[in-house]
Formats: structure tokens, sequence, C-alpha cells
């Protein structure tokens, strides 16, 4: 698959840091998982992240969020510190959505039904939560499914379900977590889409993991590759590709975009 981003970051694009790490480090027990990065975000940027299983990006999205803490360092949202912020005020006050590898919505009920549980809790205002709802519903073009249980839907049906629920409060950080994991090719190229117009439409910042590295790098702006608990390498991706320390810690030699 060939890069469909029509766009790559520019020196006009804003820069502003929105999400920084600083000096980070963590571990599990006597195993180190994360030593002693340091990385930003910018507003309304497309972040990747690549590495190995293990390495640390779904701890990196669980750091950000607040649902464990480093054992030194410091991590930083708009320019604030948050280590000892907890989930709730990190992605109220800062509006981070999350989209998780698995799961993220009720099995038993409804499309309609799933967004109306979160919408209850995240929008107080009840006209306001029924404009958001059938907003996301045309944007996702879900209004033929959404009386069906989400358990009977298709994979990327699923996947645009919990998007649009991480999209319900309206948040100016977008996590994903292995977004194109067991899709199809013209479902992947689905969810490259939502991304790029999330940002263009939207001025959403994304920040997607995944190890389908040519699907990643076909709607990112900036991606690194972490190896042995590091950041080995950072950039474009037609820059990055070409980085030895990304092919000898991740690509390989004869990787390429398309």
């Amino acid at each position: 698959m060939g890069i469909i981003k029509p766009f790559r970051i520019k020196s006009f694009k804003n820069k502003n840091p929105i999400i920084e790490f600083e000096n980070v480090s963590l571990s599990y027990g006597n195993r180190l998982i994360l030593d002693n990065i340091n990385f930003k975000i910018n507003q309304t940027e497309i972040f990747g992240m690549l590495g190995p299983n293990g390495v640390g990006k779904s701890t990196i999205f669980n750091l950000i969020t607040g649902l464990i803490s480093p054992k030194k360092g410091k991590i930083k949202i708009n320019g604030e510190l948050v280590n000892s912020y907890p989930v709730y005020l990190r992605t109220k006050k800062f509006k981070i959505g999350y989209v998780p590898q698995y799961g993220g919505f009720f099995s038993d009920l409804t499309l309609l039904n799933n967004l109306r549980a979160i919408g209850e809790i995240v929008i107080e205002n009840k006209n306001l939560m029924n404009e958001r709802i059938n907003y996301l519903i045309s944007k996702f073009e879900l209004e033929n499914i959404k009386d069906i249980k989400s358990k009977y839907l298709s994979g990327g049906q699923k996947k645009k379900l919990v998007i649009a629920l991480a999209l319900l409060s309206d948040p100016k950080v977008l996590l994903l977590d292995e977004c194109f994991a067991a899709l199809d090719i013209l479902t992947i190229k689905m969810i490259q889409e939502i991304i790029i117009n999330l940002q263009q439409e939207n001025n959403i910042t994304i920040c997607i993991c995944d190890h389908q590295a040519r699907d990643l790098l076909a709607c990112v702006d900036i991606a690194m590759i972490l190896s042995n608990c590091k950041i080995v390498a950072k950039g474009t991706p037609s820059s990055l590709i070409k980085d030895i320390n990304a092919q000898n810690a991740y690509f390989g030699n004869s990787f390429k975009i398309s």
C-alpha cells in the first residue's frame, strides 16, 4: 500500500508540544521497560510508535492517560506536569480520548445504545449529547447498523464504533492502540482516511501505535522506533525507513513503504 497522506508536517504547521516525556523511565519489578526516554508530540500532529512486542508502546499510552506512573521523569500535557494527576482528571482537563486494541464497547448493547451509555457519562446536556451522537453516526456512516448489537458487528464496524465512542467527549488528543490489527485491506484504508480526516477537519492530535508498519507510516507525520527500552530513531516516514538505527532495530534492510 502506498502513502495515502496528502501532506506531511510543514514548517508552518503548529509545532507547540501537547505531550512531552522528559527522562521517563519505568520498570515492572526487575524488568526495565522504558529507559530515560524523551520525545514530544506536537498539536494537530499524527504521531506513530513502532517497535517489537513488549517494547513499551502500550505502556506509553498508559503513562499518558495516568493508568501507571513513571519510576522517574516528567510527563507534561499542554506544558503542565501531570505525574500526580489521576486518570479522570487528565482525560477531562486535557480532553484525551483512548481507543484500546481490544474491546472498548458493550457487546450486548446496540451500537446506538453504546453511544448513549458513554454519552450520558461524558456529556451533561442531553440535547447536546443527542446532537453529538447523531453527528458521529452520520460522520462514520453507521445509520444502517445503529440498532444492531455490537457483538454482531464486523471488525471494521466495531473499530468505527470504538473510535466514535472515544470522540463523544470531543477530545483534543486521540490515542489509538493497534488500530489496524486483524483488519482487511479495505477496512485499514477506511481507518487511515478517518484518522487523516480527524486531523484535517477537527484539528485533533493523534498518536498511533501498531505493528503494521506500512499502514501506520501511510498516515502519520512523524514516527519513532522503540527498541531495548530506548527510542532508537525518530523522523518522517521517508527519513525513518532510511535510518540505519531503525533498519537494524525494526525494519531490516529490505523494507519499503510501497
